[in-house]
């Protein structure tokens, strides 16, 4: 199941790479969401078949702080990309005219940019919470790889400034994404239930295809 996702999401940016009509912004988009998608499941699954594979579940202090830092920079990623492409969407289905003058190569690049950079200054805020505290010996983490919230739940130290930043984190940068989505989705409902013809309206939903696909795929996970 690793190597089909990571090579499904390879084929899909070598497509898209090789094929010039598909070098448009929803594809530009989709090819990072699946960039995105290789390097979140390869900061987990490796280090878990090792462990199948060598009957050790062990992991040293800084690889379980490098695979958390990693798995928060790509799930970030995800939410955000996510949050970009129905911005996409709501664009070329309720301001047709206008959607290439408004998602210009120059905004698209610019939109990624800033999806990154939040994405890294989120974890490595994260990272450098967990950092400060203090853990005893001989730490069980009860999930297959260093989430979060279990390795801080193990802490010997106050966790308190954790969890705010956590709940704080979690409601702008996990929230802020999903408002978008659910604002930018019920706009792209309203025009398309607007149009007359049923053809349009296969149309205009078929658009959105791949970005709900990777949607009902990470609500799935």
């Amino acid at each position: 199941m690793y190597l089909i996702t990571v090579c499904g999401n390879l084929l899909i940016i070598l497509a898209i790479t090789l094929d010039s009509h598909l070098h448009t912004p929803m594809y530009f988009f989709l090819s990072n969401l699946s960039f995105s998608d290789i390097c979140i499941t390869s900061t987990t699954v490796p280090k878990m078949l090792v462990n199948l594979q060598t009957q050790s579940q062990a992991i040293s202090f800084e690889g379980c702080i490098m695979q958390m830092h990693f798995f928060i920079v790509f799930a970030s990623l995800e939410n955000f990309l996510l949050a970009v492409m129905a911005y996409d969407r709501f664009v070329a289905i309720c301001h047709p005219l206008h959607y290439t003058v408004i998602m210009n190569p120059q905004l698209c690049m610019l939109m990624v940019v800033v999806c990154w950079i939040l994405s890294v200054l989120h974890a490595l805020l994260q990272s450098l919470m967990v950092l400060r505290l203090s853990f005893c010996t001989d730490l069980e983490i009860p999930h297959f790889f260093c989430e979060l919230n279990q390795v801080v739940q193990l802490a010997c130290s106050d966790t308190s400034p954790n969890d705010m930043v956590m709940y704080f984190t979690s409601v702008l940068l996990g929230g802020g994404p999903l408002a978008g989505i659910l604002y930018s989705y019920s706009k792209i409902v309203s025009s398309i239930c607007a149009i007359s013809s049923a053809q349009g309206k296969y149309k205009a939903f078929s658009t959105c295809a791949s970005h709900l696909s990777h949607q009902r795929n990470k609500i799935k996970c």
